[in-house]
């Protein structure tokens, strides 16, 4: 028989007066207590399996509980394959970033979102830097800017500590 998922009842475990039985073509068998549904399904080598605990009286279904869980487990399957994880790639700047080592990155950047990664682009403030964040917001507005043909922004650029940070997404 099948193996037991622990919150649904199944065979042995339903324990009520009645249920309301329906076949495994999808007709409805009536009202009968469990002991009669059971052996209705031992009869057609199936299982006796309640989907609706909260029904007055519960519902049971005859079918074949392993196949149900092979089928459920498929689906659950497909659905994680079409779903699409994204990845977050580090981009990290400097208030003195020079021009060429912002090229560097914004080449990097540019990879990453062709690839469908999202990017945080990310400003360590140093020392009395700190003081200077309209710097460092400035920095990061330009450079979504200049990468506005790839990205869209997801996340604007925000203090955290001593760190701005700002997320982009590859545009669709």
């Amino acid at each position: 028989m099948a193996k037991i998922n622990k919150d649904l009842r199944i065979n042995e475990r339903i324990r009520v007066r009645e249920v309301r039985v329906i076949s495994s073509t999808g007709e409805q068998l009536g009202i009968m207590s469990p002991k009669d549904a059971l052996k209705l399904a031992r009869e057609q080598q199936l299982d006796l399996v309640e989907i609706a605990p909260g029904a007055t009286p519960p519902v049971c279904r005859i079918m074949d509980y392993g196949k149900h869980r092979y089928e459920q487990s498929k689906r659950e399957k497909d659905i994680r394959k079409k779903q699409k994880v994204f990845k977050v790639k580090e981009v990290t700047l400097s208030v003195k970033i020079g021009e060429h080592d912002l090229n560097v990155r914004l080449k990097n950047a540019q990879s990453f979102l062709k690839d469908g990664d999202k990017v945080k682009a990310t400003i360590r403030f140093r020392g009395r830097e700190i003081v200077h964040n309209d710097l460092g917001r400035t920095l990061l507005l330009n450079f979504a800017e200049r990468l506005k043909e790839d990205a869209i922004i997801e996340q604007m650029p925000r203090m955290e500590g001593r760190t701005m940070s700002m997320v982009l997404g590859p545009k669709s």
